[in-house]
């Protein structure tokens, strides 16, 4: 276990101490195999509470390229498209508690649906049902109860922890954002822990954190994942400015700091998967690689990244060759990583269908 100021010098070295980090977290590779997921990804709405400075997803219901609610009969044709792709993960995602917004309750009432998350278990029971597919569901913050419905029907789950930095509740990235709030977020990811859900998390790099509370966010991942043990996987996600946001003008992190991250994360969780997204790092997504991550994450054939609509997602083709280049074996896997395929993470349905 490395303390706090260890993690904190790790992470400010320099020079050839780069490549010395480096080498420790490839030292720790069990395995020549990098895993990936092929799914569809499903954008429920785009409706969100939350308005963060960073996101180029979120509309206001009067804008016209707003979708209230993506129909049932458009998302069971999009699942059923990617299982004759042979895609196994079906990411529901949608903005946090859109049902609060009269728009998006009336148009689920149409539906016949209360809420977001009864239409939500909706969909993801007719994708067990009728479909290869698996659910993971990134719905935001969510009372223990919700998160109880939900395992029933999916197989994973997940919210990015982002940063447990307060502070940046005053800053551009989170003002405008309660759901953001560190408390809300890390209650979520510890509910799911008591529930055992096989999660993800993450952070996000450079929204304007600082190295300690960096630190401090992956500590704050350690405690949860050593008294619940249910995290799979650690998302590294860097910030991109994009135009229109309200970021747009705020420097992305570099890539030696995303590199120190990355290898910083595989030293201090050698028990879970840790990924960097390959459409947002596409020239230099093979340093990560050398850096101790083991996962490309994610990745469609059919559909967009609607988070990031600006960055495609690598061809399957290319994602091979980038692994084979660096001596790596592409090894697919399901939204639930192998050592959750037990009775304990999963629900008796979704380990029926697995």
């Amino acid at each position: 276990m490395l303390s706090k100021d260890q993690l904190i010098s790790l992470l400010e070295v320099q020079g050839d101490g780069i490549l010395h980090l480096m080498m420790q977290a490839y030292s720790l590779r069990q395995t020549k195999r990098i895993t990936y997921s092929k799914n569809v990804f499903l954008p429920l709405t785009n409706i969100c509470r939350n308005d963060c400075g960073y996101c180029t997803f979120r509309r206001d219901p009067e804008d016209p390229d707003a979708t209230l609610i993506m129909p049932p009969h458009e998302v069971m044709k999009t699942i059923h498209q990617a299982d004759d792709y042979g895609c196994r993960e079906a990411l529901f995602t949608f903005g946090e508690q859109a049902d609060t917004t009269i728009q998006v309750h009336d148009a689920l009432e149409k539906l016949g649906f209360e809420g977001m998350l009864e239409y939500l278990y909706h969909l993801c029971e007719r994708t067990l049902n009728e479909t290869s597919l698996l659910p993971h569901s990134n719905p935001g913050v969510l009372q223990k109860n919700e998160l109880k419905m939900l395992r029933e029907v999916n197989a994973s789950m997940g919210l990015m922890l982002e940063t447990v930095s307060s502070r940046l509740m005053e800053s551009p990235a989170h003002q405008k954002s309660p759901g953001k709030d560190p408390k809300l977020r890390i209650e979520t990811i510890e509910n799911a822990g008591k529930l055992k859900i096989p999660f993800t998390t993450g952070l996000l790099i450079g929204i304007g954190e600082t190295v300690e509370e960096r630190v401090d966010s992956l500590l704050e991942i350690r405690r949860i994942q050593d008294k619940y043990g249910h995290i799979q996987e650690i998302i590294i996600q860097n910030f991109k400015p994009k135009p229109g946001i309200e970021m747009e003008f705020h420097s992305e992190p570099s890539l030696l700091d995303m590199i120190r991250m990355v290898a910083v994360t595989s030293l201090l969780f050698p028990d879970c998967g840790v990924q960097v997204p390959p459409n947002l790092n596409r020239d230099t997504t093979q340093m990560f690689l050398l850096a101790g991550a083991d996962d490309w994450g994610g990745v469609s054939p059919l559909t967009k990244d609607y988070v990031n609509p600006e960055a495609p997602w690598p061809e399957l083709n290319e994602l091979v060759e980038l692994t084979r280049e660096l001596g790596f074996q592409l090894e697919e896997r399901l939204p639930v990583y192998p050592k959750y395929l037990t009775k304990e993470f999963l629900s008796p349905r979704v380990k029926e269908k697995i």
